[in-house]
């Protein structure tokens, strides 16, 4: 199929996008290399791929690429509290207002396959699992913009969207501020972690498994189309405490303590069940601990020292 992938150079489209272009998938990335990253240079060898540098809100530059699409994928995004919150008119003009221009500009034949998060369900209740079904109360402009995009890709005749648990695992755009990126790195090199409200819970999902679902819906999409799916691992509904107790499991040297004091300004905390997903066929091939071992090798390469003369 045709595939236009907005953000396709970042920390999920850099993994995602060889991805289906070896499933046999013609793909074009439109990104603005806001990061300076030099990703996908390896698939510029192939026919299949394209890449636009460009804004996916400006509409001059999107309607000519969104007609000539089977699949479109927006990934382009101010992701993350902290971020949306340094931009607030940045993030509701890519996260929510790009994306309703597609669905806009798409036809209703055209799919829509999109990634949200479940950071939209906010503050969970003690001990309840949050299904599809649990009401959206996210707790920051990211999580709002996110919620308000989804509900313009599930009113098309041809959406579905993926709500991702938080990510982590290697990716040519790497992200370390991801939580289980974040943890590890600091295990490898200091050691030594600080957390604050370390019972504050989330899921989990490694970035091959997000491809996966994603090419796992294009070849189901006719009986997965019009829902939303929470996409995690089952076992890893975890702590901060808990994570950092199963990263000592690999690296014995690592120290954790809980601030008496002090807060996270990230006030995320639920459980989440992602059966429905499963329940369509789909399997996750990577667990915690198996990405927690990539990450390992990863930072024994790459080392997070851009400022540094060292």
């Amino acid at each position: 199929m045709k595939i236009l992938i907005t953000g396709g150079a970042g920390y999920i489209g850099s993994v995602l996008v060889p991805h289906l272009l070896a499933a046999g998938h013609s793909v074009t990335v439109v990104d603005n290399f806001l990061f300076g990253q030099a990703t996908l240079l390896e698939c510029c060898q192939l026919e299949a791929f394209g890449v636009v540098r460009g804004d996916c809100r400006d509409e001059s530059v999107m309607k000519p690429l969104v007609t000539q699409a089977d699949v479109i994928i927006p990934l382009a995004a101010l992701v993350g509290a902290p971020m949306c919150k340094a931009d607030q008119v940045a993030a509701r003009t890519t996260n929510q207002e790009a994306v309703e221009m597609i669905c806009r500009l798409a036809s209703p034949a055209q799919w829509v396959l999109m990634p949200v998060t479940n950071s939209g369900y906010g503050i969970g209740e003690k001990g309840k699992f949050c299904t599809e079904d649990t009401p959206l109360r996210p707790i920051s402009l990211y999580g709002t913009t996110k919620v308000a995009a989804e509900q313009a890709v599930l009113a098309r005749e041809n959406g579905l969207t993926f709500r991702l648990a938080t990510v982590f695992g290697l990716s040519a755009r790497m992200r370390v501020d991801l939580l289980v990126n974040d943890f590890v790195h600091r295990a490898v090199t200091d050691r030594a972690v600080v957390i604050f409200e370390g019972h504050f819970k989330r899921n989990f999902i490694h970035i091959q498994d997000v491809s996966r679902v994603f090419a796992y819906a294009i070849a189901n999409f006719e009986r997965m189309k019009g829902r939303a799916y929470n996409v995690g691992l089952e076992e890893a509904n975890l702590s901060k405490l808990e994570l950092c107790a199963a990263i000592k499991q690999h690296i014995p040297g690592f120290t954790y303590l809980e601030a008496p004091v002090g807060e996270d300004p990230d006030k995320r905390d639920y459980i989440v069940s992602n059966q429905r997903l499963l329940s369509t066929g789909f399997t996750t091939a990577w667990s915690l601990d198996r990405g927690i071992k990539e990450l390992i090798k990863g930072y024994t390469i790459l080392r997070n020292s851009r400022f540094s003369n060292v």
